[in-house]
């Protein structure tokens, strides 16, 4: 997903950042570092040694923010879910008139977000089951956040209708889930044209119309 800069690691020295400041710069580097740790070495061979030397930072300083590995995992995916879910929403308002091309924008916006940023993309689709039941809530809470977003941008009013929006994350989950575990996130945006034809498809059952 899209995240922009890497976070900065802090100057050398005396310098005039404040304490809040600070500790941003650390937990970004941290939670950066995590998924890149976990893209090459996947969660249960990362330590938070791994974690420690791609940020820069001490052990103290990790403990200092997180309880554990686990727990730096559950900000990484919250982490992810977020910056993903600001883009969703961000190309829905930006649909215009909604329907068709506001829907398949949707879609190509999420599917070129994983692209970029595969290591983000691994924590979130691929990563999280191997972590726990915690990692799972947390994962189906982002899965139904998304799920809300697009029944927003569709007018879902019906139970029927939000069933086809939670439908319709599901299948998507699943075909880009397979090509992240695969090793070939490059690839996600090649699925835009089938993903979107899935979508009509739930559309024009739960909506009665070719959206």
């Amino acid at each position: 997903m899209p995240t922009g800069a890497a976070p900065e690691t802090l100057p050398r020295g005396r310098h005039k950042l404040s304490r809040e400041q600070v500790v941003g710069s650390q937990r970004g580097r941290m939670l950066q570092a995590m998924a890149d740790a976990l893209a090459e070495k996947g969660y249960t061979k990362t330590a938070v040694a791994d974690v420690l030397s791609r940020a820069g930072v001490s052990r103290e300083t990790f403990y200092q923010q997180f309880d554990s590995k686990e727990d730096c995992f559950l900000e990484t995916l919250d982490h992810a879910s977020r910056i993903l879910l600001e883009h969703v929403t961000t190309a829905a308002g930006g649909g215009g008139e909604g329907g068709a091309p506001a829907l398949e924008e949707i879609l190509g916006v999420y599917l070129e977000a994983l692209a970029a940023e595969p290591a983000y993309a691994r924590v979130y689709l691929v990563e999280v089951y191997a972590v726990g039941p915690r990692a799972v809530r947390h994962r189906v809470a982002a899965q139904e956040m998304f799920a809300t977003a697009l029944a927003e941008q569709l007018g879902a009013t019906t139970d029927d209708q939000r069933m086809a929006c939670e439908l319709l994350v599901a299948a998507v989950s699943a075909m880009v889930t397979n090509r992240v575990a695969l090793g070939a996130p490059e690839t996600l945006p090649e699925l835009r044209e089938p993903v979107s034809g899935v979508a009509r498809t739930l559309a024009r059952a739960a909506f009665g119309a070719e959206l």
